[in-house]
């Protein structure tokens, strides 16, 4: 799980730091990044942050994968949303194990980059509800040799 740490910055930016790898290679534990209010529904791909349903001490960091009216498949080893491969630049091991779900309206359906070892995203939770995605990562700016655009 990725959990994360925060420090205000502005009404509308703020500050976190990473401590775990179930995001790497994007993010690793001791990157610090900015993150905006989430005003839209996310896009495909962005990296969100949002509190865990069921422990609102937890905030977890994991990139949209599905949006709302999609159906995702998981088959063999590959996303399929809506029966087409998702691309995927950012994850580099198979999916498993298969399955079938579907976004409702109003959610959207995140995942680790490095599926084998986080132990919680949209597999476990389900949809997260918009409402409780409340940032959107934009950059990362620690370490200084990892700077730039997430």
């Amino acid at each position: 799980m990725t959990t994360i740490g925060a420090a205000v910055m502005g009404g509308t930016t703020r500050r976190f730091a990473i401590v775990d790898d179930s995001m790497r290679p994007t993010l690793q534990p001791d990157d610090w990044v900015i993150a905006r209010r989430r005003r839209n529904m996310p896009a495909r791909g962005d990296v969100v942050i949002f509190t865990h349903a069921s422990y609102p001490d937890w905030t977890l960091v994991k990139r949209v994968i599905g949006l709302p009216g999609e159906r995702i498949t998981v088959a063999a080893g590959q996303i399929h949303i809506d029966d087409r491969v998702l691309a995927e630049p950012w994850a580099d091991e198979p999916l498993f194990p298969e399955s079938h779900d579907d976004v409702p309206d109003g959610s959207v359906w995140v995942m680790a980059d490095r599926r084998a070892v986080s132990s919680v995203d949209s597999r476990v939770l389900g949809p997260i509800p918009i409402e409780d995605v409340g940032w959107t990562v934009v950059a990362r700016y620690w370490p200084p040799r990892r700077a730039g655009r997430v």
